[in-house]
């Protein structure tokens, strides 16, 4: 589904704004702190009913005023998300309220790419816990069950170990019951991660030669315990006791990225590899949502020429704006590079929009 038009009113920077947007590439074109970010969050917001940057709904408030409001249309559909503070969030899907904010993911895929996508690489491995936990949360309802109910069996196993660990007692019946809960969601999670990464690979290699070339070989490995989860936790019971904390589990995974078989892309790649290396596995990301959902995902790229030659971009949106991506919304500071390369793209459908301290105007 193609977003035909989003409303804003009091989200971050902006009182109001309402723009209609294309099926093809849509380009926001400004300087640094001009709201061209906001616009594609506010857009994740009708997808992911949270803001990719601020965790913290009323922070994402325009300051002064106490509600944010989005609303997108989608052909026939609406996506509305409202924050109101000290009312909390609500978001609705055609007028209708959802029961619980689960029911919406996946309704709306998207992809964002954003400079922080580098953390992928160069951060530790929550990041990337959270790119497998994203792919799979829109393509596998099952998945985002498990995943949610995971992470509260694992909250209250650690505030039990820290009560025993003050109260000076151990109680082994108490930690069996939230192992039990443990292995009854992180098996699926673990199966579901390693059927992922095998099937993802393959995609990863071809936008990566895509990229940069086929001269560079690269690998991905799904990084978890080798042993059942049951095992583990009971293997790691005395170190939890003196730590207070779970130490093993799908909460440790971690997406092992190589150049070659050895040498590991947070270590040893230069800038422009690591770039490379996060830019293919975003256009992955894409390809196999697009794979594996109902509806072409939209795709979001904010500030991704940065470091990138007039060649490499013009390659990229030229990808970006074939048959095999649909929409796409991206934003750039410098309106004569991406003018140039519309240009000499005069196939692609695109339309070209100024941003201006909160106000947006199509070109």
């Amino acid at each position: 589904m193609a977003l035909d038009r989003l409303t804003l009113v009091n989200f971050k920077n902006y009182r109001e704004a309402d723009v209609h947007l294309c099926e093809g590439v849509n380009c926001f074109v400004g300087n640094n702190g001009a709201g061209k970010t906001n616009l594609l969050d506010a857009v994740y917001y009708l997808s992911f009913c949270k803001s990719h940057f601020n965790p913290v709904d009323v922070q994402n408030i325009r300051i002064g005023e106490d509600y944010f409001a989005i609303h997108g249309y989608y052909g026939e559909d609406m996506a509305s998300c409202v924050v109101r503070k000290g009312k909390g969030k609500q978001m609705k899907w055609n007028k209708k309220p959802y029961r619980t904010l689960a029911e919406h993911i996946g309704r709306l895929p998207l992809v964002m790419v954003s400079p922080a996508d580098q953390s992928l690489i160069t951060g530790g491995s929550e990041g990337r816990r959270r790119f497998l936990d994203g792919v799979l949360s829109q393509t596998d309802a099952g998945y985002l069950h498990h995943l949610m109910q995971y992470g509260k069996a694992l909250e209250q196993r650690n505030r039990l170990l820290k009560q025993m660990w003050e109260d000076r007692v151990w109680e082994e019946a108490m930690v069996s019951v939230w192992d039990e809960q443990l292995c009854q969601h992180g098996v699926p999670l673990g199966e579901a991660r390693r059927r992922f990464v095998k099937d993802f690979e393959p995609i990863f290699h071809h936008y990566y030669s895509k990229i940069a070339g086929d001269e560079e070989r690269v690998e991905l490995e799904f990084a978890s315990g080798n042993r059942p989860l049951e095992v583990q936790l009971m293997e790691s019971r005395q170190a939890d006791k003196y730590t207070q904390y779970t130490n093993v589990g799908p909460h440790k995974d971690d997406l092992v990225m190589r150049l070659g078989s050895e040498m590991a892309v947070k270590r040893f790649g230069s800038q422009g590899q690591q770039k490379s290396f996060a830019l293919a596995l975003k256009l992955a990301q894409f390809q196999y949502i697009d794979e594996h959902c109902v509806g072409k995902p939209m795709l979001l790229l904010d500030d991704v020429f940065d470091k990138l030659d007039m060649n490499r971009v013009k390659q990229l949106i030229a990808l970006v704006g074939s048959e095999r991506f649909g929409q796409v919304m991206l934003t750039d500071t410098q309106p004569g590079r991406v003018q140039a390369i519309f240009d000499e793209l005069p196939h692609l459908e695109h339309k070209l929009f100024t941003v201006e301290k909160g106000e947006v105007y199509a070109t």
